[in-house]
């Protein structure tokens, strides 16, 4: 739309909102289910109730206002990625407030968050460090929602948010009801600017009026708001939220108006006034009575109405006085009627006066504050507190509209602007009146609303006189001191402008920023160094504190059934703990890999004697290559160890007793030898019938687990990635030179290699024939992907190993190429289960009477990318690099070949001839 219209567009994108909004309207309620992960018992799940509704209006409606304004308020061009943010972001608060599913509303959630950064980090260079922040802080609170949404589902059994507020845990489950109450309440604050959290807002007025305006004051910051309400009938009536709630609000109004008064920035003054405003909101949501939701649920409507209006005004004088300092426009001569009174009426309906909504939502507000359930003072401390900051509001309210009407005869010019700018954002300020002088038109939606929030019928009658009562006397008294605070403008400014905290909240949220990447450079610096004896000490103690507090805190674990041990497993363990005792005792690095193979296989032999086929199979396989790898690294290495002092060792060996302590009660406490559990019955039972395989390891890895396998592929993939790129941008070090006595029989590769080039050219393809078998039979034998791929690693390996030098590349397989196909093999097979409903579902079906799964397919992608890892890691560190042929004397890197050909023998001898061919 944009490329054809350019920023008209905005007048064309804001039909569909408006469209959206009659047709919600026009439906009233009603509710949406789609499937989504049906194995999970999550759904698309749409409700429109009255809140839903309420909440929508203000998003489609303000929106709809704001892109038409943005339609004149840019200069002429394209502005593509603003509008297709803006709108994107309709369509996520749209998601979030229709959401009947917690994990749709939390990725809607995300969403917002994300659509704001974008939307403040496209402002200019001098946003960055703003939209950093702003996303550090509502990011954090996505985090607490993560915490909020993933506890619902797992005490309550299921994610409809319906169902979560609906059960009875919450009334008795006072641990696990405090824990969601925080997690929410932490989430709903850094969205909307609550203490402590509040410093974002302010910061992330460097975005554009337009942002400002919607996501800011009207859209954005009432997620907050909306997720406070959804679930105040679960939560109104515990002691927690409302103090939570309460406390935090009211500290936030009053922090807010305060902060208001000290600004000369117009857009800064109403940012500050945002945050007093929902302050305010959340102070009522916290009292939890319906009368206390009906009041925010009419201040809600109230707020976004007089505040968008604002910003959109406060941006028409920006743009047309080039400053919203108010100082600045002082020395002016603005003749702007329709923006100054547009400004007027908002300013008025924000200061509680009548005959606008503002009042009206006041006096709502002081009515639930006023009849608040608490102690015999907590409604008078709370009344009280919100009419210093209503009486706060009324101050700031006029100084923005003073500071606005720039009165100096002599000063510039500035005059009103053409009617398509003003024209959308005046409906916003004219409504607030309309709906102030006929608030009756709002009885059906804030009834709907409040009783949607409160879970009990309100009936809702609003007027602008209801007699005369406590309320309209704080009202009276609020607007009588407000008056007093404006006549004394001048000797209140000095005393505010004096007393400064040593502190600003922008400080808090920079320095923890900083913490936390200091933090992270020193956790990293633990994990990422050369040390092992560190890097392994973190893990390790991780383990040991798990195994203590395992012996501490679980307790009705079941007794050990049968006999414990086997004469074969002592055996077993004498054979690993002379490995181990080697492998710590050895000097040699050659010596080492010998001694850890040892260790390796007898693992092997262990899991063979236990009956783990597939698992021996695999230990056996994956020693057999390391130990491959491990020889083609030596040359690079030194010959021996550097010695370590006994001050040094000994830490670490008694990190490792007890390390292994722990391990060993966790074993004796989890496993033992116990009747068969539920998990492994219903695979012996089920698992055949269901997937069609009879290897219950290969059925789990690519049937039932095969997402984690698919998973373990892709790190696998980006681990020979990562080795390609490393060798490839960073030369290892050189190898060795190794002196051979040339009279030795050894001395010539060529002769010595006879027996095995002649030998792997019959056993090595029947290896790697061997291992297609393997992968075949994998669903119904001991076999797989996996375990085929490493016996063809093993073949490759075989070839390797014939070839009478190190410059010979045996095989030249794309090996990059055979990693990325396994990863795109295995996730295509995941999209084919879709035709089933859900990804990774496998697909069954018949060849001539054999019985054939999409898992066969999926254990294809296993296969290709780990024989590609095998081949990357022999191509890359069996051979010489370049620099090292020239030094050796060796092939230039241009002369690699496949042959069989002798350093000695030069191109044109038989010898030569005779390999080649």
């Amino acid at each position: 739309m944009t490329r054809l219209l350019g920023r008209s567009a905005g007048w064309i994108l804001s039909i569909p909102l408006v469209a959206a909004a009659a047709g919600l309207a026009y439906l009233g309620s009603g509710t949406q289910t789609v499937p989504w992960m049906p194995t999970l018992g999550i759904g698309f799940d749409l409700r429109l109730d009255g809140l839903s509704l309420t909440f929508m209006m203000l998003v489609l409606l303000i929106g709809a206002v704001v892109l038409t304004y943005s339609s004149r308020y840019f200069a002429v061009g394209k502005h593509t990625r603003y509008f297709t943010l803006m709108t994107g972001f309709a369509a996520a608060m749209t998601m979030l407030v229709l959401a009947d599913d917690v994990v749709l509303l939390f990725l809607s959630w995300e969403l917002t968050t994300l659509c704001s950064f974008l939307l403040i980090a496209r402002s200019g260079p001098q946003a960055r460090k703003p939209a950093v922040r702003t996303l550090l802080v509502t990011a954090m609170g996505g985090l607490a929602l993560l915490g909020a949404v993933t506890t619902m589902a797992v005490v309550t059994g299921t994610t409809q948010i319906t169902a979560i507020i609906a059960d009875p845990v919450w009334q008795e489950s006072s641990s696990v009801t405090i824990t969601v109450i925080v997690l929410v309440a932490v989430a709903a604050f850094t969205k909307s600017a609550q203490f402590p959290f509040q410093a974002w807002l302010p910061d992330s007025m460097v975005a554009i009026t337009p942002v400002s305006a919607y996501l800011h004051a009207a859209a954005m910051v009432k997620a907050g708001i909306y997720l406070l309400l959804r679930f105040s009938p679960a939560f109104s009536e515990a002691f927690v939220w409302n103090t939570m709630l309460i406390t935090a609000g009211l500290i936030t109004a009053l922090l807010g108006a305060v902060a208001a008064l000290r600004r000369y920035d117009l857009k800064e003054l109403l940012a500050y006034s945002t945050i007093s405003q929902l302050g305010l909101l959340v102070a009522m949501i916290g009292v939890g009575t319906p009368e206390a939701i009906k009041a925010a649920t009419i201040h809600t409507v109230a707020h976004a109405l007089f505040k968008s209006a604002l910003f959109l005004f406060v941006g028409v004088i920006d743009h047309r006085a080039g400053t919203r300092d108010i100082r600045a426009l002082t020395h002016m001569r603005i003749r702007m009627p329709v923006t100054l009174g547009a400004i007027t009426i908002s300013a008025a309906s924000m200061a509680g006066l009548p005959p606008l909504l503002g009042f009206i939502s006041k006096e709502s507000m002081f009515t639930a504050f006023v009849d608040a359930p608490s102690t015999p003072w907590g409604p008078v401390a709370i009344t009280t507190a919100a009419a210093i900051a209503s009486a706060l509001t009324f101050a700031y309210s006029a100084r923005m509209v003073m500071g606005a009407r720039g009165h100096d005869p002599n000063g510039r010019e500035v005059t009103e602007v053409r009617p398509a700018i003003w024209i959308a954002p005046s409906l916003c300020a004219i409504a607030g009146l309309a709906l102030g002088l006929a608030p009756f038109l709002l009885d059906p939606l804030i009834s709907a609303g409040a009783t949607a929030a409160s879970g009990t019928d309100v009936e809702t009658h609003l007027s602008l006189w209801h007699g005369f009562n406590l309320p309209l006397l704080i009202s009276a008294v609020v607007i009588t001191t407000g008056v007093l605070l404006v006549l004394a403008r001048r000797q209140v400014q000095p005393v505010l402008l004096k007393y400064r905290l040593p502190f600003s909240a922008l400080d808090v949220v920079e320095g923890t920023q900083a913490g936390i990447i200091r933090l992270g450079g020193i956790v990293g610096g633990w994990s990422g160094t050369l040390a092992p004896r560190l890097h392994l000490t973190i893990p390790v103690l991780v383990t040991i504190a798990i195994g203590v507090a395992g012996t501490i805190g679980i307790s009705g674990l079941p007794a050990v059934v049968g006999e414990t041990s086997r004469p074969l497993d002592w055996v077993l363990v004498a054979l690993l703990a002379a490995g181990v005792i080697a492998a710590m005792t050895i000097s040699t690095r050659v010596g080492a890999v010998v001694v850890v193979g040892v260790v390796g296989f007898a693992m092997t032999l262990w899991f063979l004697s236990l009956g783990a086929a597939d698992v021996a199979l695999t230990q056996l396989l994956v020693e057999i290559l390391t130990v491959t790898v491990m020889v083609l690294l030596l040359r690079r290495l030194p010959v021996t160890f550097v010695r370590t002092s006994v001050m040094r060792t000994l830490p670490s060996l008694a990190i490792a007793v007890v390390a292994g302590l722990a391990t060993t009660v966790g074993v004796l406490a989890l496993t033992g030898r116990r009747p068969m559990s539920d998990a492994a019955r219903f695979y012996l039972t089920e698992a055949e019938e269901a997937t069609g395989g009879a290897n219950l390891v290969n059925t789990i890895l690519v049937d039932f687990r095969a997402l984690d396998t698919l998973g373990e592929l892709t790190v696998l993939g980006v681990a020979g990635v990562v080795i390609a790129a490393l060798l490839r941008s960073r030369p290892p070090a050189s190898a060795r030179r190794i002196d051979i006595d040339t009279h030795s029989p050894l001395a010539d590769a060529l002769d010595n290699s006879v027996f095995t080039r002649t030998l792997a050219k019959l056993v090595g393809p029947l290896i790697v024939v061997l291992s297609i078998f393997l992968l075949l039979r994998g669903h119904q034998e001991p076999g797989g992907g996996f375990i085929a791929a490493l016996v063809g690693g093993a073949g490759f390996a075989l070839i390797y190993l014939m070839s009478p030098t190190d410059d010979v590349k045996r095989i030249r397989w794309p090996y990059l190429a055979l990693i990325g196909a396994g990863v795109v093999v295995g996730t295509g097979t995941g999209l084919l289960g879709f035709v089933e409903g859900s990804f990774l579902t496998p697909l069954h079906f018949y060849v001539f009477d054999i019985h054939l799964t999409t898992a066969l397919v999926f254990d294809v992608g296993v296969y290709l990318a780990v024989v590609g890892v095998v081949l990357a890691a022999f191509n890359l560190l069996g051979l010489p690099r370049p620099h090292e042929r020239a030094q050796d004397g060796g092939f230039d890197a241009r002369d690699e070949g496949d042959d069989d050909t002798t350093l000695d023998a030069p191109p044109s001898s038989p010898a030569h001839e005779e390999a080649r061919t």
